[in-house]
């Protein structure tokens, strides 16, 4: 059956996205994280680890690494996902690579190493946050820790954002085992190595509050009640173009002592103001009051982890 319209151009949509998504995160560690030898967490930490033992450029582990956990994904989470996720690690290995190459020296040396590594952590872990979760709320991940952290995910209420920190913790107390080369070839003493590994800390600290504020602004969902005259225009319209259940309730308004009809509506924060311009162009003076609400599931929303006992 051919993909309408409507779905390719979501598709599309979402595959475009999930390239800015992978870009910002590639940009932040090729700008602001590489270059002053931090360690950050997940398959990136590792292939990070890596290159400054080895010198092997961080898209080749990276990928080689996240090939083994697709396999995992494919049986878990599903092809459509895999499909997304594996888009997005080849984005990510090549930008890995191609951005340490194609990145001026100075841009690098005015926007990074002139601030220092505090800040360097501060403005990478926002970066890296952005595009992982970018990636996320599309069907797409990054790869490695977060197929983990998406896959429980799929069965148990808890974070994504949290799930990475505390892998990532571990990945990055690791580094000081492994010996680390600067930039200028000479090797990174055990006190420099120590503090770096904190402001690693830093930065997954930072990475995964981003990837959750993110997370949690895309999937807001709230709740109008839409009064008008002209509701079956509207009701109308929201299911057809919007895609979104309209539930008509019965009313009396207390002061004229008329029967009204009442629309309620679940929908993501996102498509708000485009509803709220169709009603106007339907009826301009139609009365609505609009609620955030916590905890969506069903079609179209959340739906409910984990495995629910039936009794006998």
């Amino acid at each position: 059956m051919p993909m309408s319209k409507s779905k390719i151009a979501k598709s599309v949509k979402e595959y475009f996205l999930i390239a800015v998504g992978m870009a910002i995160y590639t940009l932040g560690w090729t700008i602001f994280l590489t270059p002053n030898n931090l360690v950050g967490g997940g398959v990136t930490g590792v292939s990070s680890i890596i290159q400054y033992a080895t010198g092997i450029k961080m898209g080749y582990s990276y990928l080689v690494i996240n090939v083994f956990l697709l396999l995992i994904s494919f049986l878990v989470i599903g092809p459509m996902f895999g499909a997304k996720t594996i888009y997005a690690i080849i984005l990510a290995s090549i930008g890995l690579n191609v951005f340490q190459v194609i990145v001026p020296q100075s841009i690098i040396q005015d926007f990074a190493l002139s601030n220092g590594k505090l800040m360097c952590a501060i403005i990478g872990g926002i970066m890296t946050g952005v595009g992982i979760g970018i990636s996320i709320s599309q069907g797409g991940s990054s790869g490695g820790t977060d197929i983990i952290a998406l896959i429980v995910a799929k069965y148990r209420n808890i974070s994504p954002g949290r799930m990475i920190l505390w892998m990532d913790v571990i990945i990055i107390l690791s580094s000081l085992l492994v010996p680390s080369r600067m930039p200028d070839g000479s090797l990174m003493k055990f006190d420099t190595k120590f503090v770096t590994v904190i402001y690693g800390l830093i930065l997954v600290t930072i990475n995964g509050t981003v990837v959750d504020l993110y997370l949690s602004g895309s999937r807001q969902s709230v709740q109008l009640f839409i009064f008008s005259r002209h509701y079956a225009d509207i009701a109308d319209m929201i299911a057809r173009d919007f895609h979104r259940g309209v539930t008509v309730l019965d009313g009396e308004g207390w002061y004229t002592k008329e029967n009204i009809k009442v629309l309620t509506v679940v929908t993501r924060k996102t498509d708000v103001n485009l509803i709220l311009r169709s009603i106007k162009a339907i009826d301009n003076d139609a009365f609505l009051s609009i609620s955030s609400v916590t905890g969506v599931y069903g079609r179209g929303f959340d739906s409910i982890k984990g495995n629910v006992s039936k009794k006998n």
